[in-house]
């Protein structure tokens, strides 16, 4: 039986019996909290009496009396007791040497087991916890000088002391940079946020990063090593040949995986339009390797720095269209009335010629009448003609800059993307397939991936103005309701349409290609997918765009930032589009990039603005700038 006032362990810690009540005995902790125990979960350390904790005094022994006690209770071959050990290594049996001799088995290099019964070490034991602790204090004291050298350099960036060696103190700041961790014990020793961005920043002040380093795309949970399943041939199948129609594969001239052709056949009651679009679901199943990639992708991931592709890089020479002098095609083939508007839709496989081409070469073939001027024309017409027709039907007009950045060697280059003639017709033509296909399906009656958009626009927003400018297209942009996918068809505010879909791009965006394999399977008489079993993929492969577009974002942010970077003091021209308080939401056009800044009381909407850039954040992908 244990008496008042004894010392005993609970849980590993100190505690004080204050009374024995029925069958459990009350008692004490450190910290003033009192606990009713059993007998069995406590250890009796001394009799006592101890009244309190300050009578409790921890008695740090040499290591010269700790080996000389192993030694001597060692030679004898015997377990020990607690009251043996403290008498030996402390002189004394009292409530401060016999805790002190309890630490002595919570340390557990020469000693081990309970308070009732000491085990001693082994001698190998003993030389394997002290290489041990010797390795763990090594480690403690170049972390301690690897700190000192960090604060060192975040005080004076000049003298940069940190080296290659360094390197493993600081992954756990990494970790939380890239978005794997939420925690650093770097960035909490420092007094530091524990933010990425605050890590980010570390990381380039110290120089174990350099500004290229883009870590968003990671941030966003994104692989960096594109999809591994190549494709399988494609099945023996009968193709129509439109190989004696003029197809145009138009696109940017750093487009390298062309999925898109069009072509046109004019007629007495209106024009035929042919959108051919690359048919790699000709040998893709839902459930397939290759298809599980693409879904849990996305999309292709389109960074200024690398193309991480949805699908395997070898999909690009065996579906793209253009690349070998005839292509396997998905067609759409939609005939039009005088009005653009669709009457029919047929889809089927078949065989094309594409000619490759960019919006510049398209556009001067066309202004200059020569070359496949005249097919180029009739598109033409045809997507004013279609323009005009969804406008009518309440489709908004967003009118924004836009840059296409590159990254050579890590140094970013960004340039203005010019809105061609041509990037109309490519523009308009794929919202005729959209359309066609969505309204093919549904009188199919297929489960499909329909997008729908609402918009909260007000009525009065363009009433009496004969011109819009950049700040109404932001307006309008911010009455857009986020896009909604779903199995049954509905309005698309955006686009004026009152069905649609996307089906151009399977080789680059996961709901096309689930629509392609849809499409397929009703065209072979297979069994199609149910609206469930539509819909889980589809919200799948969902997600991971919606990650990847983030990451695009994220990383355009990064990459200008980082091009502004040595160019403090430099003079850009911008557009003011919103007053916000004291200061004004304004763009840069040239560089597609908005931001904030404080402007002069008289600024209006769309005013031209000359700003003078003060300071670049990169971790924050954000660039001050004060009007010049």
């Amino acid at each position: 039986m244990i008496c008042e006032n004894a010392l005993v362990i609970y849980k590993n810690k100190p505690a004080l019996v204050k009374e024995k009540t029925s069958e459990k005995y009350s008692i004490t902790l450190k910290d003033g909290s009192q606990v009713k125990v059993r007998e069995k979960d406590i250890e009796l350390v001394h009799s006592g009496p101890v009244k309190n904790f300050t009578e409790i005094n921890t008695i740090h022994p040499s290591e010269e009396s700790l080996k000389e006690a192993w030694e001597l209770f060692s030679d004898e071959g015997e377990t020990l007791s607690l009251e043996d050990l403290a008498s030996f290594v402390f002189n004394e049996y009292t409530p401060s040497s016999a805790y002190s001799a309890y630490l002595l088995l919570q340390d557990g290099l020469y000693f081990s087991g309970s308070a009732n019964e000491i085990v001693l070490r082994g001698r190998d034991e003993i030389a394997c916890g002290e290489a041990r602790r010797s390795e763990k204090q090594r480690e403690t004291d170049e972390r301690a000088q690897f700190l000192n050298r960090l604060k060192a350099c975040l005080k004076n960036p000049a003298e940069n002391k940190m080296s290659a060696d360094d390197a493993r103190f600081i992954q756990d700041a990494q970790a939380l940079a890239f978005g794997k961790s939420a925690k650093s014990r770097t960035m909490r020793e420092l007094n530091l946020g524990e933010t990425p961005e605050d890590a980010h920043s570390l990381l380039l002040k110290t120089g174990f990063w350099t500004e290229d380093v883009n870590p968003h795309p990671l941030r966003c949970g994104l692989s960096l090593s594109g999809a591994v399943t190549g494709p399988l041939e494609p099945p023996l199948e009968d193709r129509i040949d439109l190989c004696h129609l003029k197809a145009f594969a138009i696109d940017s001239p750093w487009s390298c995986d062309p999925d898109d052709a069009v072509s046109v056949e004019i007629t007495e009651t209106g024009k035929i339009l042919y959108v051919h679009v690359a048919d790699p679901a000709c040998s893709l199943k839902p459930g397939s390797p290759a298809e599980k990639e693409a879904r849990d992708r996305g999309a292709t991931l389109y960074l200024p720095e690398t193309t991480v592709r949805m699908l395997a890089d070898d999909f690009i020479p065996a579906y793209a269209l253009g690349i070998k002098n005839i292509s396997n095609a998905l067609t759409f083939k939609m005939t039009l009335d005088k009005d653009s508007n669709i009457i029919n839709t047929e889809i089927f496989p078949s065989v094309v010629k594409v000619r490759r081409m960019t919006y510049e070469e398209a556009d001067r073939e066309m202004s200059a009448l020569r070359g496949d001027f005249e097919a180029l024309c009739a598109l033409d017409d045809l997507a004013l003609l279609n323009f005009s027709r969804r406008t009518a039907m309440g489709a908004v007009n967003i009118d924004l800059p836009e840059a296409h950045i590159t990254v050579e060697n890590g140094k970013p280059e960004i340039t203005s993307v010019v809105h061609h003639r041509s990037s109309a017709i490519v523009r308009e033509c794929m919202i005729i397939a959209g359309e066609g296909a969505g309204t093919w399906a549904a009188g199919k009656g297929l489960a499909f991936p329909y997008i729908c958009q609402e918009a909260e626009i007000p009525p009065d927003l363009f009433r009496n103005k004969k011109k819009s400018g950049f700040a109404e297209s932001i307006h309008l942009r911010r009455c857009m309701r986020p896009r909604v996918l779903s199995t049954k068809p509905g309005r698309h505010q955006g686009l004026g349409l009152d069905i649609y879909t996307q089906v151009t791009s399977p080789l680059r965006r996961y709901t096309d290609l689930l629509a392609h394999m849809q499409i397929r399977l009703f065209l072979r008489g297979d069994n199609v997918l149910s609206a469930d079993e539509l819909m889980t993929f589809l919200s799948a492969g969902e997600a991971a765009a919606i990650a990847c577009a983030h990451a695009e974002r994220s990383s355009k942010n990064h990459w200008i930032t980082v091009f502004l970077s040595g160019k403090k003091d430099s003079v850009w021209d911008a557009v003011a589009l919103e007053n916000k308080g004291y200061r004004w939401s304004v763009i840069i056009p040239s560089l597609a990039f908005e931001t904030g800044v404080s402007l002069q009381k008289n600024i209006s909407p769309n005013d031209n603005l000359r700003l003078i850039l003060k300071s670049v954040d990169i971790p924050r992908t954000e660039a001050v700038f004060a009007q010049a």
